[in-house]
């Protein structure tokens, strides 16, 4: 049986599925992403949790990559700030491509799981959208017309690193204040613990180690009424609303569909996002653009999108 594998690597982890014509995942299988010294121990275990899911049983024609600063044009991996063996030029279709002599094609994994959106989720039929992935970073992918936006060096859309904050919080990339140092699962904790340190509110984080605070903690303590997890989804809602309203003015998307940890609290950040968006929109884009949580939730947009990378080229 023919496939296509799909890969997605994380801030976290590698996730890596092979994916039939249809979108179907045969099989998964996922590794840590940042315990390898550098590209060649990571590509050499990536290469074996490969082998290992295909063994006899079916037919590589491709492999579709999506990762943190990834070049479509290039096949190169360029200086993945929140991966630590990636922050440098990797050519990794060429190296991918050496071990299984396939077809290799690498894109940003946000623009992964956007053609992952497009194909099988809420975006079918959708011509003009954006996805964002709010996981360790937040990351985005572009479709105008149909097609992913990709500029002319390949990095187009990478809403996680406008500035949102002049001379904010530092983040990976260099920079001070980019949006995805405020909004994604490593942003909001961020905000809880400073919140936690200069606030008196009480609250049930209050009983959590520093380091067991996630997005998850947050929102299980937001659905309980606590009123500092409001707080912080209040917080983030409004500077990701805003950047919103700035971005709508740009591509006048029909949608906005978010995917990752941190759109599992679902009403919670998107109910005050899209009320900040409307609040900063011109009035010719209010109430005009919806905001949902991916259809692709619980399945892998991004794993789905990476192998689309090579079955759209064969239909």
């Amino acid at each position: 049986m023919e496939i296509v594998v799909g890969i997605d690597i994380g801030g976290t982890n590698t996730e890596i599925g092979l994916v039939d014509i249809n979108g179907n995942i045969l099989e998964f299988d996922k590794f840590e992403t940042q315990k390898f010294k550098n590209e060649v121990e990571y590509i050499e275990t990536l290469s074996q949790k490969v082998k290992s899911l295909v063994f006899n049983k079916y037919k590589i024609i491709g492999l579709g990559v999506g990762a943190p600063n990834a070049n479509f044009f290039t096949g190169k991996i360029e200086n993945a700030p929140n991966i630590n063996w990636a922050r440098k030029v990797i050519p990794f279709t060429e190296m991918l491509s050496d071990i299984f002599k396939v077809d290799v094609k690498i894109t940003n994994d946000a623009n992964a799981a956007a053609i992952g959106e497009m194909l099988y989720g809420n975006a079918i039929g959708v011509k003009d959208f954006i996805l964002i992935t709010l996981g360790t970073g937040l990351g985005s992918g572009f479709v105008c017309n149909g097609e992913l936006i990709l500029g002319h060096d390949g990095f187009a859309g990478e809403m996680g690193h406008i500035t949102a904050v002049y001379g904010g919080r530092l983040c990976g990339c260099g920079k001070q204040g980019c949006l995805e140092t405020y909004v994604s699962a490593t942003g909001i904790r961020t905000t809880v613990l400073e919140m936690l340190r200069y606030s008196k509110k009480e609250s049930l984080l209050r009983k959590y180690e520093a380091k067991d605070i996630t997005s998850k903690s947050i929102y299980e303590a937001a659905v309980l009424g606590d009123i500092l997890a409001h707080d912080v989804f209040d917080f983030t809602a409004k500077i990701l609303g805003e950047k919103l309203a700035d971005i709508v003015a740009l591509t006048s998307p029909k949608a906005i569909y978010f995917f990752g940890g941190l759109s599992a609290a679902g009403d919670y950040l998107l109910v005050p996002t899209k009320k900040y968006m409307e609040q900063n929109l011109m009035p010719i884009f209010k109430n005009k653009v919806k905001l949902e949580v991916s259809a692709l939730m619980g399945k892998n947009a991004a794993v789905l999108g990476a192998a689309a990378l090579i079955w759209k080229e064969i239909k």
